[in-house]
């Protein structure tokens, strides 16, 4: 039986964490503040007091945290403690220049690094249906695979070298779509309503033609309902967004729209919508 460590048990660590547990593995959780952990046990996760103490007779480490600082932070503490050879699943979204860094930190603990972040918000993660975006040596798919098959419906693999970020360079691609389509959705919406329009118009016109989507339905409903219970919030899409322009100024490449959306979910941040669903810049068309 695969033994995993799972560091960070938050919006989706603790959902691919009870998948992690219905597939079998044998599974030990930390998080920075306990409480988030602990109804794991009764599923069956032993919680640790520290990193150390959670990776410590780990085969498999992953790692879900905010972002790159987190993750550094967290690991300095855990790698000493980690098994030599046991394979470190870096599956949180951090950016390229902090993957690359995190895999350097893992060859001087040497600790094989997989480069793991997910497609998927916290729905997918619940279902057991995220696609894993991975990069990593051969030698280390064996050991991950039982991990990436009880959280995601696929996995892509993506090189053999984790710290060059294959999974974080795609995962700034399809991460940067679906930021993008969610601020064109939330200004439609927007603009149909400053126009005096029944923003159910929008709707009724998109809903069946070639440019509808499920995507579409669930954020427009999302709006309409003014139900903007997160499932990817304004915060992280504001975060993700600093990452996805930083790895595009180092490729040369611009990102008006990116740019754009950036903007307007610092906008609606500053409005008081922070903590709600990304689809929530809707407000910032609008003044404060």
């Amino acid at each position: 039986m695969t033994a995993v460590a799972l560091l960070g048990t938050g919006t989706m660590g603790f959902p691919m964490a009870r998948n992690m547990l219905g597939a079998g593995l044998d599974l030990t959780v930390w998080n920075r503040t306990r409480a988030r952990a602990e109804p794991l046990a009764a599923a069956g996760a032993r919680v640790a007091d520290s990193p150390g103490e959670a990776v410590a007779d780990a085969d498999v480490i992953v790692t879900m945290m905010t972002d790159g600082g987190i993750v550094a932070e967290v690991m300095a503490e855990a790698a000493p403690r980690a098994r030599e050879g046991a394979v470190w699943a870096q599956m949180s979204t951090v950016g390229l220049a902090a993957a690359q860094s995190l895999g350097e930190m893992a060859s001087r603990h040497g600790l094989a690094f997989v480069d793991a972040p997910v497609q998927g918000s916290t729905r997918p993660a619940e279902e057991g249906k995220l696609v894993v975006l991975a990069a990593g040596p051969e030698s280390a798919r064996e050991a991950v695979r039982p991990v990436f098959d009880a959280v995601g419906q696929r996995t892509l693999w993506l090189g053999e070298d984790g710290a060059a970020g294959g999974g974080t360079r795609l995962k700034m691609v399809t991460v940067g779509y679906a930021i993008t389509l969610t601020s064109v959705i939330a200004e439609s919406l927007a603009l149909a309503e400053g126009l005096g329009l029944d923003p159910d118009a929008f709707g009724e016109v998109m809903t069946g033609g070639p440019l509808d989507c499920g995507y579409l339905q669930s954020k427009m409903r999302a709006v309409l309902d003014r139900d903007f219970t997160p499932t990817f919030t304004v915060v992280n899409a504001t975060k993700d967004t600093g990452l996805i322009l930083e790895a595009a100024s180092s490729a040369g490449v611009r990102m008006d729209l990116t740019d754009a959306a950036r903007r307007r979910f610092v906008r609606a941040a500053e409005q008081g919508h922070g903590g709600e669903d990304m689809v929530a810049s809707y407000f910032a068309g609008f003044p404060s």
